[in-house]
């Protein structure tokens, strides 16, 4: 079978329950540990990305979020004496690429245009209003273009809009035991 190597920065406790469970999964209280008081915020853009992530794999039931991976040692997180990057040997049919850009348009409670023409017309929109896409989404004031905001999310799956450059994170459901072949540390 066909493997990809990927890597993922994770918190050196990690290491534990992959010893003890032989296999981890991202929680609420993960992206808790990583977002702090930004939690409630974030995790409405990734219970939106757990709802409309196009994986060929199934999420196991105990998995809340995804995993994040980085496909090249390069563009992994620096470690910190809090962490460790596991390296692991995955069946690529494991993972769904996700756009840095795009995702980071999300992340941001942004649009992602399809082409020029699209952005100029959303900006026009937003400027009508004399908002921005974040105005418009975290506030009750605007739900049509919120709306529209989240519903062009769905671009971040469409390889034909291209924003900034092809750059791709991945995400996987879970880390087995297995999976991993070397462990970084700082």
């Amino acid at each position: 079978m066909e493997r990809i190597t990927v890597y993922t920065k994770q918190r050196k406790k990690i290491l534990k329950e992959l010893e003890e469970k032989g296999y981890h999964v991202t929680t609420a209280d993960h992206v808790a540990v990583e977002w702090k008081e930004d939690t409630k915020i974030v995790l409405e853009v990734y219970d939106w990305l757990v709802k409309n992530t196009t994986s060929r794999e199934a999420k196991p039931e105990y998995a809340q979020y995804p995993v994040w991976v980085s496909l090249s040692r390069e563009a992994t997180m620096l470690l910190d004496d809090q962490s460790v990057v596991l390296e692991l040997s995955v069946d690529p049919a494991l993972i769904t690429k996700i756009n840095i850009f795009k995702w980071g348009k999300i992340l941001n409670y942004s649009y992602i245009p399809e082409n020029e023409v699209d952005a100029r017309a959303h900006s026009e929109k937003l400027e009508l209003f004399g908002i921005s896409d974040m105005k418009a989404f975290m506030t009750p004031f605007y739900p049509e273009i919120k709306r529209e905001i989240v519903e062009i999310w769905k671009r971040l799956f469409d390889d034909s809009v291209t924003l900034g450059n092809e750059e791709c994170y991945g995400i996987m459901w879970e880390v087995r035991k297995e999976w991993v072949v070397e462990v970084y540390r700082e």
